[in-house]
């Protein structure tokens, strides 16, 4: 039996894809920024935040999503978060609708690219980022609390980044074509700012973390040249315009479409997608006979990233975990393995629909053998795995409850009124062993390790965060899992309440406000010739199964008459996460925060690290 045109394949394992689909689409509403909707707000423990973004600099940066586990909202995974909403909109349209789930769908989208027309108010000006990454992982409080800096990064022609505003023009594309059906004037809004952006990035080369410093530690681009394929491949698709298709023909070599082969695919190498993509388009048999010949090329490069996901690469593979996950690097794998899935499901769709197969060095492949990838990780997800957990949060009756997100962890507004300050969160609820008091349904957190391995704690930021670009691909990857294994599910497949309300508030632990002498050490380096003064104080303590961690808080204090600038320190022995400092391009070297210039005579600020065992050495190396 056939459902939607779309062929059944084998029994499915028994996850329940549709109500996985379900839980990821809530996620993107605990990530809300902004005045949020009075009825289509399911999550209930979330308020208004973020209402002056923008203000300082003249423009309304009001609305779009914070990144993961924190509250800035960095531009480049927001787009190709919002791309691949879009993407699976477009391919898996009758999946989507089957399931109900149209309306939220492109809700996640615009909320999103509402955000993008705003910060996109002439030709050549996008705003980039909102918010302060050093600033914002020094303190742990909710958005609805926000202490921490609201600063806008803006691109211009001065300050170009044609990665961030490549992928933009992407996203606007992708959505023009997922709204169409739907609102035709908003489509054609998006379409014209794409368009806009488009030009500008391409008109003004240059990497948006070189012109917004502040963003290489925390996303930091290998390049621009893939996003200005993937931005005209997509214009493309959405307009049918040749001059589009002549960019990613013409700019094929120089830009490496047709030269890196590739194994991975995300926010920041879009390299496997404008291939595929290509491919699709190739293969669908609309493009003229000059065209043809690169764009089989581009094919060659999509054979390779789909062979090397299922092992049939000539020994160029994919990397596996033991349990089956595939492994990228340490940092939040699961965005890797969400996004190849997605990639070879649409892969699969585009093969199957021409009857073809794919061509491996190690034999030939039918497209379901690309489904079944697809699948295999998605129930890694979802609990097939040697932990037997459900990495994505609320799903199963086995999941993360330690999540490193601060509303998750933090009583919601409603129900703990008192505003909850900077450092009052590390203390009062970042150090706690209990649950998180409200459940981000939907949250993919950062998985396991190459060994599959987990632990579930709150400061094991990169396996517990959540972030955008890990949940983008979900949206086209369960629905499509769906129809194919299960079919269309009955009206009772959802197993978690219509409405996220918050959780009864639990009571904070007390935590020690002064120190004896002993827990506290002071350095004046160098026989008091530096006028530095540091002072090392343990200001909390907590155990996590057999090992004890400790907070530490370093105060640096100028004793001198002069100004402090261009302060460096080195911190060795450092093994947990560290808050107010820059980490500078140096080996174990900081720098004063973003927001620091200058420490006058008399002043003092400090920064804050986490771990077990001997607290770290920290020396002064320079200063003016």
């Amino acid at each position: 039996m056939s459902t939607l045109g779309i062929a059944r394949v084998e029994a499915s394992a028994g996850y329940n894809y549709a109500d996985a689909l379900d839980k990821s689409l809530l996620f993107f509403e605990a990530q809300r920024s902004g005045k949020l909707p009075s009825q289509d707000q399911r999550v209930k423990w979330r308020s208004d935040s973020g209402l002056r973004d923008g203000l300082a600099q003249g423009v309304d940066l009001v609305g779009g999503y914070y990144d993961a586990g924190d509250h800035v909202k960095f531009g480049l995974p927001m787009a190709f978060t919002a791309t691949m909403l879009s993407w699976g909109v477009i391919d898996f349209r009758k999946e989507i609708k089957s399931l109900d789930q149209m309306g939220h769908s492109l809700w996640a989208i615009r909320w999103a690219t509402d955000y993008f027309i705003k910060a996109h108010p002439k030709p050549n000006v996008l705003w980039a980022q909102v918010g302060d990454g050093d600033s914002d992982h020094y303190c742990w409080e909710r958005a609805e609390d926000m202490t921490t800096s609201r600063t806008a990064y803006k691109l211009d022609q001065n300050h170009p980044g044609s990665d961030l505003a490549g992928e933009t023009a992407a996203a606007l594309a992708a959505a023009s074509i997922a709204f169409k059906p739907y609102n035709s004037s908003y489509s054609s809004i998006l379409l014209s700012h794409a368009k806009q952006l488009f030009t500008f990035a391409d008109r003004f080369r240059g990497l948006y973390d070189d012109s917004i410093p502040n963003a290489k530690n925390f996303y930091t681009s290998s390049g621009y040249s893939d996003e200005l394929l993937w931005a005209a491949a997509w214009l493309y698709r959405a307009t049918n315009e040749e001059n589009y298709l002549k960019y990613v023909v013409d700019n094929a070599v120089y830009m490496g479409g047709t030269g890196w082969s590739v194994k991975e695919f995300s926010w920041d190498n879009k390299y496997a997608g404008v291939q595929i993509l290509l491919t699709k388009i190739l293969l669908e048999g609309k493009v003229g006979s000059a065209y043809t010949s690169t764009l089989k090329q581009y094919q060659a490069k999509a054979d390779y990233f789909a062979c090397a996901m299922l092992q049939k690469n000539g020994g160029y593979n994919a990397h596996l975990t033991p349990g089956g996950l595939l492994y990228v690097r340490e940092w939040n794998n699961m965005q890797y393995a969400t996004s190849a899935a997605f990639l070879l499901a649409v892969y699969s769709d585009t093969l199957d629909a021409k009857n073809a197969k794919l061509t491996c060095p190690d034999g030939q492949a039918q497209p379901k053998e690309l489904l079944n990838f697809a699948k295999s990780q998605a129930d890694y997800i979802l609990g097939k795995n040697p932990k037997s957990i459900s990495y994505l949060v609320g799903y199963g009756s086995k999941y993360p409850i330690h999540v490193h997100h601060r509303g998750s962890s933090i009583p919601s507004v409603y129900n703990y009124h008192s505003m909850v300050g900077c450092v009052q969160g590390f203390d009062s609820w970042y150090r706690r062993s209990e649950a998180n008091p409200n459940i981000i349904y939907g949250a993919l957190v950062g998985g396991p390790d190459k060994n599959d391995g987990f632990s579930d704690d709150r400061s094991n930021y990169e396996q517990t965060e959540p972030t955008l670009s890990a949940g983008g691909p979900l949206l086209g990857l369960f629905s499509k899992l769906q129809i194919a294994f299960n079919g269309i599910p009955s009206s009772k497949y959802r197993d978690t309440p219509s409405s996220y309300k918050p959780t009864p508030t639990p009571k904070p632990k007390p935590t020690p406000t002064t120190y004896s002498q002993s827990e506290t050490t002071e350095t004046n380096q160098n026989n008091n010739a530096t006028p530095i003064k540091l002072v090392h104080s343990i200001t909390n303590t907590w155990n996590v199964g057999h090992k004890t961690y400790y907070r530490h808080n370093v105060m640096i204090k100028n004793i001198s008459k002069k100004k402090i600038t261009s302060l460096k320190l080195e911190i060795q022995n450092l093994t947990g996460s560290l808050w107010g400092l820059s980490l500078s391009k140096e080996k174990n070297i900081y720098d004063f925060p973003q927001w620091i210039k200058v420490l006058k005579p008399g002043e003092q600020c400090n920064f804050v690290y986490v771990q077990g065992g001997p607290q770290a050495k920290v020396t002064i190396i320079s200063y003016h």
